[in-house]
């Protein structure tokens, strides 16, 4: 186990040093850990609201709006569930030493994509590529 990399609470991956140092990496994998730890703590609180809110609703009105709002929670919840893989993606590429790294074109993905976007795979240029030939096929 390396030893963890010390951190300034402002720091920011900036442009002026190397690429995917141990402390743009150690910045990235906090954010990883950070935004899944959201997602965890959503869910579990999301399913202890369904099983609290598991009741008998007499009039039919209410209990299709409530039914209605179960449905749009759990498709939300499936959402966030793929995006926990693509979060343990990212933190495995990090591990890997792929990180940062178009994995079309093989070029570093852009600082502020990955500072927006950390789950990014692709440079802002190959993803507009795979969106418009994903437009072109569907179209047909």
């Amino acid at each position: 186990m390396k030893p963890e990399t010390f951190l300034p609470d402002d720091y920011r991956p900036a442009e002026d040093e190397p690429f995917m140092n141990e402390r743009q990496l150690e910045y990235f994998r906090r954010k990883l850990l950070a935004w899944k730890n959201d997602i965890l703590a959503e869910s579990r609180d999301t399913i202890e609201a369904l099983q609290e809110a598991t009741r008998n609703i007499p009039d039919v009105t209410d209990r299709a709006s409530e039914e209605t709002d179960r449905a749009i929670e759990l498709r939300t919840r499936d959402r966030q569930r793929k995006l926990v893989a693509k979060i343990d993606s990212a933190l495995r590429r990090i591990d890997e030493g792929e990180y940062g790294y178009c994995e079309v074109t093989g070029e570093p993905i852009s600082l502020k994509r990955l500072d927006a976007r950390p789950i990014a795979t692709m440079s802002l240029e190959a993803q507009e590529r795979h969106e418009r030939r994903e437009k072109v096929h569907r179209d047909d």
